[in-house]
């Protein structure tokens, strides 16, 4: 039995939300504000609602505000057209013919054995009763307001949202079991079980708890959420499981305790004791008193045991260890003391779903640790709820998380990837729903690719909020310093306090493609343009073979990311495409395929070498970044105080006394691309005023490209 989809209306940004959950692990992740902790708190509401955990009005989402605003303001509508409005949570339970049925009778809307399917409702919402009682209390409201601003004609009227904010009682909490297809579990037909009516509990059915981001854990000298979190442990395990020899041991020796220190005690106290029967009135053999220990095991274990780390043969407190361990630790220990709480006590059985959130356990550690962290606790997390008396349970849980660390261990299969789409929405995407993309289209061999690639190297591309795909090292090492002198020559939001993501993907950029569009982050791919032209070999056969773009026989392009987002590698057609033909979109095709297209306002940019004018007025077009860079930096290059190891001697006098052109220096002086690119950045110099790089230039194309992504929404 297993929570199967989670299902959100109208709280915060989950206004129309869905997530399917896996059987056990299912790893929420996303970008800051994309409803992680908004899932894991409509949660709490619903499933532990309290005082504490009550519905306020800024978790109503603002389309939800603005309909009861409607529905207060506009003429009212026959009773049997009306559909209560409000947050709702739908929880579709499967369970199967193995599975101990007891519990879920009770809300239960089929006995078709071919059914699996229950389908909880949880609300908080505006019925029709309610919402006359609205209408007539701010129309008294508005009146009572209206007198005000007459009496006063400075005085601020309030308005309707304020209203609602301070009278939130007229949405009223509800609880339903809803009838549901048996094949997919959707809503079927109108008819429900009122389980607030029937004083239905659900708690034999779902025990849902928590370990929030926001611990308590700190380094502060007075700190002992460790060492208290240790008597909690004691009491959950001493009040769940039959009593162990470990336990009896304990109680036993307090008991030999005892009986010491009330003989100490007796003579301790013994004047204290005299004086309460000199002046207290009480006659010999009448109600005397003692003084004798009692210690409690568990109380004994709240003040008194202190966890320590040991560090050089020494013991220290641990509020002397670091930030990283101590929540580690923290966490560790509070998943023990949740596990003993789903297990209950001996006499009690556990609930059939036992449903475990955990936030963002990476806060404070470092990324070897977050790699050992989600290792070990899925390990932990895959014992369950394991009791002495055998009645187990299976354990599903929620870790969401922004780290890519932790996304890099985990299965693909597990993600789940939050997205907001509007302002006022969020989606959860599968990455099941992007392989089955990658299949359907042939391309199966790519998501493996895809997959194995973020798993070893960028996992972050889920958190970022742009990204820049390049071919090899050179870029990779230069981008950065091309974006700090796109920043310096702006104001606008610096490239470099942006969330961008500077990825090497080699020859490989159109197999990211679908994850570009899947995650749905601003783009920039920079690629070469790869001229080459045909020839035949000795036995006749084409021969392409790299060379100048103004090859008089260069006709083609080698570039195999262009042919599939341009449409085309013929040479003339890349050369005369504009900037703004280089931005795509994918969009829906009247034959039902869907493909990139050339859109002014698309998220995907593609940039390659163009036309240039250097410093000395030529024009010219590279066929590489070497090409480029080398074109419009000839005077850089050609300085003698810049030295540059690691190109071929020969090779660069050659090039710095006239005698061989761009090209043939980027093909034949470079024997690193890594190190030359490295060699660039240890000879560039600053001025006064703190510019940097400021003695060589950035390649048009490179710069158009950096700005695009810069000024991209």
């Amino acid at each position: 039995m297993k929570i199967e989809r989670i299902q959100v209306k109208n709280y915060r940004l989950l206004k129309d939300f869905s997530i399917d959950l896996e059987d056990e692990l299912s790893l929420v992740i996303g970008k800051n504000n994309t409803g992680k902790t908004s899932l894991l708190s409509v949660l709490d509401k619903f499933l532990n609602g309290s005082d504490s955990t009550k519905f306020s009005f800024d978790d109503l989402n603002i389309d939800l505000r603005k309909k009861i605003k409607k529905l207060v303001e506009e003429e009212l509508g026959e009773r049997d057209d009306f559909t209560p409005v409000g947050i709702e949570m739908d929880i579709l339970i499967k369970y199967n013919e193995n599975d101990n049925l007891a519990n879920l009778s009770d809300v239960m809307m089929d006995l078709d054995p071919e059914h699996q399917f229950i389908l909880l409702r949880f609300g908080y919402v505006l019925g029709y009763d309610s919402l006359i009682e609205l209408r007539e209390n701010f129309s008294a409201f508005c009146s009572k307001e209206s007198r005000k601003k007459v009496e006063d004609e400075n005085y601020i009227e309030k308005d309707f949202y304020y209203f609602l904010k301070n009278n939130l009682k007229y949405l009223k909490s509800s609880r339903k079991s809803i009838s549901c297809s048996k094949e997919t579990g959707e809503e079927e037909g109108d008819y429900f079980i009122d389980l607030d009516k029937k004083n239905i509990s659900l708690k034999n059915i779902l025990n849902f708890k928590k370990i929030s981001a926001r611990r308590d854990v700190t380094n502060k000298e007075v700190d002992t959420t460790l060492s208290s979190q240790t008597s909690r442990i004691y009491e959950k395990r001493e009040a769940s499981e039959e009593q162990n020899e470990e336990i009896e041991k304990f109680k036993d020796q307090l008991g030999d305790t005892d009986t010491v220190l009330s003989g100490i005690y007796e003579d301790l106290f013994k004047d204290t004791i005299e004086n309460v029967r000199r002046f207290g009135g009480i006659r010999e053999n009448d109600s005397e008193i003692s003084i004798e220990s009692t210690l409690q095991h568990r109380e004994l274990l709240k003040g008194n045991t202190t966890v320590m780390y040991s560090h050089a043969d020494y013991l220290f407190p641990e509020n002397l260890n670091g930030l990283g361990y101590m929540n580690l630790i923290s966490i560790i220990f509070e998943i023990e003391i949740l596990i003993q709480e789903f297990k209950r006590t001996k006499d009690e059985a556990p609930a059939d779903i036992n449903f475990l959130f955990i936030e963002e356990p990476e806060a404070h550690t470092h990324p070897q640790m977050q790699y050992i962290f989600i290792n070990n606790i899925k390990e932990l997390l895959k014992e369950g709820i394991s009791r002495e008396d055998g009645k187990n349970r299976e354990l599903q849980y929620i870790i969401s998380t922004h780290s890519s660390h932790i996304v890099a261990e985990c299965d693909f299969d597990d993600i789940r990837y939050l997205q907001r789409t509007g302002e006022t929405t969020v989606v959860a995407k599968s990455l099941k729903s992007l392989q089955r993309e990658y299949v359907e289209n042939g391309e199966e061999e790519n998501y493996k690719f895809l997959k194995q690639y973020l798993t070893l190297n960028k996992a972050e591309l889920f958190f970022a909020d742009k990204a820049i795909l390049v071919e090899g090292d050179t870029e990779r090492i230069l981008i950065p310093a091309m974006m700090k002198k796109v920043d310096q020559e702006s104001d606008n939001l610096p490239m470099l306090s942006q969330n961008i993501s500077i990825v090497e993907v080699g020859a490989h950029s159109k197999v990211f493609e679908k994850f570009i569009d899947f995650v749905g982050i601003k783009t920039l791919i920079i690629t070469d343009i790869d001229s080459v032209k045909v020839e035949q070999d000795e036995n006749g056969s084409d021969k392409r073979k790299a060379c100048k773009v103004s090859d008089e026989k260069a006709s083609l392009s080698s570039n195999s990311s262009l042919e599939f987002f341009l449409g085309s590698n013929n040479l003339s057609d890349l050369i005369e495409k504009d900037f703004r033909e280089l931005r795509h979109k994918k969009e829906l095709q009247d034959d039902g395929t869907i493909k990139w297209v050339v859109n002014e306002e698309g998220n995907l940019q593609i940039v390659y070498q163009i036309v240039e004018s250097n410093e000395d007025g030529d024009n010219y077009h590279a066929r590489s970044f070497e090409d480029a860079f080398a074109h419009v930096n000839k005077s850089f290059l050609k300085n003698e105080n810049n030295t540059f190891s690691s190109l071929t001697k020969k090779h660069l006098d050659s090039f710095r006394k006239g005698e061989i052109d761009v090209y043939d220096f980027s093909n034949k002086a470079i024997n690193s691309k890594p190190s030359f690119a490295i060699e660039i950045l240890l000879n560039s110099e600053e001025d006064n005023d703190g510019n940097k790089f400021i003695n060589w230039n950035t390649p048009l194309y490179l710069e158009q490209g950096l700005k695009w992504l810069k000024d991209s929404e």
